[in-house]
Protein backbone atom coordinates (compact mmCIF):
# COMPACT_ATOMS: atom_id res chain seq x y z
CA UNK A 1 0.00 0.00 0.00
CA UNK A 2 2.91 2.48 0.96
CA UNK A 3 4.97 1.59 -1.58
CA UNK A 4 1.92 2.03 -4.18
CA UNK A 5 1.42 5.94 -2.69
CA UNK A 6 5.11 6.17 -2.97
CA UNK A 7 5.06 5.44 -6.66
CA UNK A 8 2.00 7.52 -7.22
CA UNK A 9 3.88 10.81 -5.73
CA UNK A 10 6.51 10.04 -7.96
CA UNK A 11 5.11 9.66 -10.48
CA UNK A 12 2.01 12.18 -10.78
CA UNK A 13 2.87 14.47 -7.32
CA UNK A 14 3.77 17.35 -9.42
CA UNK A 15 1.18 17.24 -11.93
CA UNK A 16 -1.02 17.18 -9.23
CA UNK A 17 0.29 19.73 -7.00
CA UNK A 18 0.30 22.05 -10.26
CA UNK A 19 -2.78 21.60 -10.88
CA UNK A 20 -3.71 22.05 -6.90
CA UNK A 21 -2.29 25.57 -7.41
CA UNK A 22 -3.80 26.61 -10.46
CA UNK A 23 -7.54 25.55 -9.46
CA UNK A 24 -6.62 27.94 -6.61
CA UNK A 25 -5.49 30.44 -8.97
CA UNK A 26 -8.87 30.13 -11.22
CA UNK A 27 -10.79 30.34 -8.02
CA UNK A 28 -9.06 33.25 -6.37
CA UNK A 29 -8.53 35.57 -9.07
CA UNK A 30 -12.40 34.83 -10.55
CA UNK A 31 -14.19 34.80 -6.95
CA UNK A 32 -12.24 38.41 -5.92
CA UNK A 33 -13.72 39.97 -9.04
CA UNK A 34 -17.24 37.65 -8.86
CA UNK A 35 -17.60 39.63 -5.66
CA UNK A 36 -16.86 42.98 -6.76
CA UNK A 37 -19.51 42.60 -9.04
CA UNK A 38 -22.15 40.88 -7.97
CA UNK A 39 -22.50 42.57 -4.02
CA UNK A 40 -22.69 45.96 -5.67
CA UNK A 41 -25.30 44.36 -8.15
CA UNK A 42 -27.07 42.25 -5.05
CA UNK A 43 -27.65 46.05 -3.47
CA UNK A 44 -28.54 47.83 -6.48
CA UNK A 45 -31.23 45.03 -7.27
CA UNK A 46 -32.64 45.39 -3.82
CA UNK A 47 -32.60 49.32 -3.36
CA UNK A 48 -33.99 49.13 -6.91
CA UNK A 49 -36.96 46.81 -6.19
CA UNK A 50 -40.75 48.39 -5.89
CA UNK A 51 -41.78 50.15 -2.82
CA UNK A 52 -37.72 50.50 -2.20
CA UNK A 53 -35.90 53.30 -1.47
CA UNK A 54 -33.93 53.71 -5.39
CA UNK A 55 -37.02 52.28 -6.73
CA UNK A 56 -37.25 52.02 -10.72
CA UNK A 57 -38.69 49.92 -12.69
CA UNK A 58 -36.46 50.15 -15.40
CA UNK A 59 -33.34 49.41 -13.89
CA UNK A 60 -34.49 46.35 -11.48
CA UNK A 61 -35.76 44.84 -14.62
CA UNK A 62 -33.08 45.70 -17.08
CA UNK A 63 -30.80 43.88 -14.54
CA UNK A 64 -33.07 41.16 -13.30
CA UNK A 65 -33.32 40.02 -16.95
CA UNK A 66 -29.85 40.05 -17.21
CA UNK A 67 -29.42 37.88 -14.37
CA UNK A 68 -31.66 35.35 -15.40
CA UNK A 69 -30.78 34.79 -18.94
CA UNK A 70 -26.92 34.55 -17.99
CA UNK A 71 -28.18 32.16 -15.11
CA UNK A 72 -30.19 30.24 -17.54
CA UNK A 73 -27.49 29.08 -19.34
CA UNK A 74 -25.01 25.84 -18.14
CA UNK A 75 -21.18 26.38 -17.77
CA UNK A 76 -19.60 24.56 -20.64
CA UNK A 77 -22.10 26.29 -22.90
CA UNK A 78 -21.13 29.60 -21.57
CA UNK A 79 -17.83 28.80 -21.58
CA UNK A 80 -17.47 27.98 -25.58
CA UNK A 81 -20.29 30.51 -26.66
CA UNK A 82 -18.21 33.43 -24.73
CA UNK A 83 -14.60 32.42 -26.46
CA UNK A 84 -14.43 35.12 -28.92
CA UNK A 85 -15.57 37.91 -26.19
CA UNK A 86 -12.85 35.82 -24.08
CA UNK A 87 -10.46 36.34 -26.45
CA UNK A 88 -10.91 39.62 -26.69
CA UNK A 89 -10.17 40.98 -23.44
CA UNK A 90 -7.45 38.64 -22.54
CA UNK A 91 -6.00 37.66 -26.05
CA UNK A 92 -5.94 34.32 -25.08
CA UNK A 93 -9.22 31.44 -24.40
CA UNK A 94 -7.02 28.67 -22.91
CA UNK A 95 -4.96 28.25 -19.69
CA UNK A 96 -6.02 29.93 -16.72
CA UNK A 97 -5.88 33.24 -17.73
CA UNK A 98 -8.19 32.36 -20.69
CA UNK A 99 -11.12 30.84 -18.26
CA UNK A 100 -11.16 34.00 -15.81
CA UNK A 101 -13.35 35.71 -17.41
CA UNK A 102 -16.00 33.36 -17.99
CA UNK A 103 -16.19 31.81 -14.65
CA UNK A 104 -17.08 35.34 -13.66
CA UNK A 105 -19.55 36.00 -15.90
CA UNK A 106 -21.07 32.72 -14.66
CA UNK A 107 -20.23 33.76 -11.39
CA UNK A 108 -21.05 37.44 -10.85
CA UNK A 109 -24.98 37.34 -11.31
CA UNK A 110 -25.25 34.15 -8.78
CA UNK A 111 -23.13 36.31 -6.44
CA UNK A 112 -26.00 39.23 -6.97
CA UNK A 113 -28.94 36.51 -6.86
CA UNK A 114 -27.57 35.36 -3.27
CA UNK A 115 -26.96 39.01 -2.39
CA UNK A 116 -30.24 40.31 -2.65
CA UNK A 117 -31.40 37.12 -1.49
CA UNK A 118 -29.60 37.74 1.84
CA UNK A 119 -30.68 41.08 2.30
CA UNK A 120 -34.33 40.72 1.43
CA UNK A 121 -34.11 38.54 4.78
CA UNK A 122 -33.53 41.49 6.80
CA UNK A 123 -36.78 42.34 9.02
CA UNK A 124 -38.55 45.42 7.84
CA UNK A 125 -39.19 46.98 10.62
CA UNK A 126 -35.40 47.51 11.20
CA UNK A 127 -35.27 49.32 8.23
CA UNK A 128 -38.37 51.45 8.65
CA UNK A 129 -37.27 52.13 12.03
CA UNK A 130 -33.51 53.77 10.37
CA UNK A 131 -35.27 55.72 7.85
CA UNK A 132 -38.16 57.13 10.20
CA UNK A 133 -34.27 58.49 12.06
CA UNK A 134 -33.78 60.44 8.43
CA UNK A 135 -30.82 58.23 8.05
CA UNK A 136 -29.84 58.15 4.50
CA UNK A 137 -29.71 55.28 2.55
CA UNK A 138 -26.34 54.62 1.96
CA UNK A 139 -25.78 54.47 5.55
CA UNK A 140 -28.60 52.18 6.11
CA UNK A 141 -27.31 49.86 3.13
CA UNK A 142 -23.84 49.13 4.92
CA UNK A 143 -24.57 49.66 8.65
CA UNK A 144 -28.00 47.81 8.39
CA UNK A 145 -28.99 45.86 5.67
CA UNK A 146 -25.39 44.74 5.36
CA UNK A 147 -24.39 43.89 8.76
CA UNK A 148 -27.96 41.92 9.82
CA UNK A 149 -27.34 39.77 6.73
CA UNK A 150 -23.98 39.05 7.05
CA UNK A 151 -24.25 35.04 7.89
CA UNK A 152 -26.58 34.95 4.81
CA UNK A 153 -23.72 36.47 2.72
CA UNK A 154 -21.66 33.97 4.22
CA UNK A 155 -23.29 31.03 3.94
CA UNK A 156 -23.94 32.59 0.02
CA UNK A 157 -20.58 33.31 -0.62
CA UNK A 158 -19.75 29.83 -0.12
CA UNK A 159 -22.68 27.93 -1.86
CA UNK A 160 -21.09 30.21 -4.29
CA UNK A 161 -17.59 29.60 -3.79
CA UNK A 162 -18.45 25.30 -4.09
CA UNK A 163 -20.16 25.83 -7.56
CA UNK A 164 -17.05 27.85 -8.79
CA UNK A 165 -14.98 25.23 -8.13
CA UNK A 166 -17.00 22.66 -10.22
CA UNK A 167 -17.16 25.08 -12.84
CA UNK A 168 -13.18 25.14 -12.75
CA UNK A 169 -12.95 21.27 -13.18
CA UNK A 170 -15.72 21.12 -16.39
CA UNK A 171 -13.30 23.98 -17.69
CA UNK A 172 -10.38 21.63 -18.09
CA UNK A 173 -12.42 20.38 -21.18
CA UNK A 174 -10.61 24.05 -22.91
CA UNK A 175 -7.35 23.10 -21.53
CA UNK A 176 -7.49 25.76 -18.78
CA UNK A 177 -5.72 23.35 -16.33
CA UNK A 178 -6.40 22.70 -12.33
CA UNK A 179 -7.96 19.07 -11.67
CA UNK A 180 -10.53 19.18 -14.29
CA UNK A 181 -8.39 19.54 -16.70
CA UNK A 182 -5.75 16.58 -15.23
CA UNK A 183 -8.53 14.61 -14.56
CA UNK A 184 -10.30 14.87 -18.05
CA UNK A 185 -6.69 14.38 -19.84
CA UNK A 186 -5.04 11.77 -17.59
CA UNK A 187 -8.01 9.79 -15.82
CA UNK A 188 -10.22 9.61 -18.63
CA UNK A 189 -8.32 10.20 -21.75
CA UNK A 190 -5.91 7.94 -20.88
CA UNK A 191 -7.62 5.87 -18.58
CA UNK A 192 -5.50 6.78 -15.69
CA UNK A 193 -8.12 5.39 -12.78
CA UNK A 194 -5.63 6.41 -9.95
CA UNK A 195 -5.40 10.15 -11.45
CA UNK A 196 -9.25 9.94 -11.25
CA UNK A 197 -9.68 8.57 -7.95
CA UNK A 198 -7.20 11.38 -6.26
CA UNK A 199 -8.71 14.14 -8.26
CA UNK A 200 -11.97 13.19 -7.12
CA UNK A 201 -10.79 12.98 -3.61
CA UNK A 202 -8.80 16.59 -3.54
CA UNK A 203 -12.03 18.07 -4.76
CA UNK A 204 -14.43 16.19 -2.05
CA UNK A 205 -11.97 17.69 0.60
CA UNK A 206 -11.68 21.02 -0.80
CA UNK A 207 -15.55 21.38 -1.06
CA UNK A 208 -16.37 19.92 3.02
CA UNK A 209 -13.23 22.01 3.80
CA UNK A 210 -15.23 25.39 2.57
CA UNK A 211 -18.63 24.19 3.76
CA UNK A 212 -17.65 23.61 7.45
CA UNK A 213 -15.68 26.83 7.46
CA UNK A 214 -18.47 29.12 6.02
CA UNK A 215 -20.70 27.22 8.39
CA UNK A 216 -18.95 27.74 11.31
CA UNK A 217 -18.00 31.89 10.29
CA UNK A 218 -22.12 32.48 9.51
CA UNK A 219 -22.76 30.90 13.25
CA UNK A 220 -20.42 32.68 14.35
CA UNK A 221 -21.52 35.99 13.18
CA UNK A 222 -25.33 35.13 14.06
CA UNK A 223 -24.18 35.21 17.58
CA UNK A 224 -22.86 38.46 17.05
Amino acid sequence: MLANIKEFIDEWGIDVWQSVIETFQMVGISLTISISIGLPLGVLLVLTRPTKALENKYIYQILNTIINIIRSVPFIILLFFILPFTKLIVGTSIGVQGVIVPLVVYTAPYIARLMESALLEVNKGVIEAYEAMGIKTRHIVWSVLVREARPSIVLGLTIATIGLIGATAMAGLVGAGGLGDLAYRYGHLRYEVDVMYVTVFILIVLVQGLQSLGNALAARLKKD
